[in-house]
């Protein structure tokens, strides 16, 4: 995972590997939720990835009630269409921008 804070722009971007699942939990965690304040907005990168599990669905949740929920700006970038399908069914193309 590479991680890139924007300070112009306060944007968080999280670029993940091949495996969007539980043994990244500790990672995107600390990448995300542990600095004890939100960035403005975040985008995850999801281009890499070719492994998706429902600890992912999960830590997107928990990422979006860290960000504000409602008010939160996160855009989930470069799915592929399976995995833009999974999250559709998950109806998480209510909860944050799918591109």
């Amino acid at each position: 995972m590479i991680v890139h804070h924007d300070t112009e722009h306060d944007c968080l971007t999280l670029q993940l590997g091949e495996r969007f699942d539980f043994s990244i939990h500790r990672d995107f965690h600390d990448a995300c939720l542990i600095s004890g304040a939100s960035a403005r907005s975040y985008v995850i990168d999801l281009g890499e990835v070719t492994r998706m599990d429902s600890s992912a669905l999960g830590m997107l949740l928990l990422l979006r009630e860290h960000a504000g929920a409602d008010r939160a700006e996160i855009r989930i970038v470069n799915a592929d269409t399976e995995l833009r399908s999974t999250l559709r069914v998950a109806g998480f193309d209510k909860l944050f921008v799918l591109h």
